[in-house]
């Protein structure tokens, strides 16, 4: 099993349009190679098997997403009627998560340039006609450190935007084993995926995508 080193891109130069990723986005194609992706899988489908999925909803509306997700580490998120918010336990079994794998923390220690380690990976299931709409990661108390995202399963187009839902988006393909990282004038900017492109990856079996999105929560401590 290997993660190989991947250079740096902004963008996949067939994603046209757009201004360009912000300062601080940073894109790494590839950077989890066969194995060292069917490794993560693993993990992950141990992960569920303790906390398994569930069905997040809009606040005070109550509609579904159309992703299904789990958490591993100390705290995980949640969206229900009551709100948006981290907590310390599944919502539905009561538990507290699993433990972010090791394989994580160590791409995290290596990547981020963050001191501290992640208090949170949430992990978002996307069926073939799943999406998330822009949106900014602003739940934290601290931004600071860095959004980190893997990705697995089916190829994905990603669009990432401004600091306004109205400013200009560029978008383009994230495929399985890679990675992107929203850290500095990133870390707060809109962003989603558009669709799923069905059948691009034979990494999970019933096809789909799996994206785990590493945060740190808290402040750190001084």
């Amino acid at each position: 099993m290997s993660s190989r080193p991947a250079s740096d891109r902004t963008a996949d130069p067939s994603s046209g349009a757009g201004k360009g990723p912000p300062p601080g986005f940073r894109y790494l194609p590839g950077r989890l190679d066969r194995s060292a992706q069917e490794a993560l899988l693993a993990e992950i489908r141990a992960v569920v098997r303790a906390a398994p999925l569930f069905q997040p909803v809009m606040p005070r509306t109550g509609k579904p997403l159309s992703v299904k997700m789990s958490n591993c580490g100390s705290l995980g998120w949640v969206a229900d009627e009551a709100g948006y918010r981290y907590q310390s336990a599944h919502p539905v079994t009561g538990k507290p998560w699993p433990a972010i794998p090791q394989m994580l923390l160590d791409l995290w220690a290596e990547i981020s340039g963050f001191p501290a380690e992640p208090e949170a990976c949430l992990i978002n299931f996307y069926e073939e006609t799943a999406r998330m709409g822009l949106h900014r990661d602003e739940d934290e108390e601290d931004f600071s450190a860095p959004v980190f995202s893997v990705s697995l399963g089916d190829t994905c187009r990603f669009r990432v935007g401004g600091q306004v839902r109205k400013d200009p988006t560029s978008s383009f393909k994230l495929a399985s084993g890679d990675i992107v990282l929203l850290a500095g004038e990133a870390r707060t900017v809109f962003h989603g995926v558009d669709r799923i492109y069905p059948g691009t990856s034979t990494l999970l079996k019933d096809g789909g995508r799996i994206n785990l999105t590493l945060r740190r929560v808290r402040k750190v401590p001084v």
